[in-house]
């Protein structure tokens, strides 16, 4: 089993809740079993470019993207990214 920690915004999208324990081999197949899969990929089936994945710690863009393993007992965390922001007149 592994643990998918989700953010608060996609929490709240999951009925409330912020964690799920998963028995599952890679990062693809733990991302599809969340009932918020369809928030987290595009049309085509690629993760969202805005949505960042870490497996206990390491970014999963560098170490394998959704064919990345998840062993047991791993955390796996999704964060949004931060995108946006305000122009500065000076």
């Amino acid at each position: 089993m592994a643990v998918v920690l989700l953010p608060s915004l996609l929490a709240t999208e999951a009925g409330g809740r912020g964690s799920f324990e998963l028995d599952v081999d890679t990062v693809g197949d733990a991302l599809r079993a969340l009932p918020v899969a369809p928030l987290l990929f595009d049309e085509g089936g690629e993760l969202r470019r805005l949505v960042n994945v870490y497996v206990d710690g390491e970014d999963v863009r560098t170490s394998g993207g959704l064919d990345a393993p998840v062993r047991e007992g791993a955390t796996v965390v999704l964060l949004p990214a931060m995108a946006g922001g305000m122009l500065l007149d000076r």
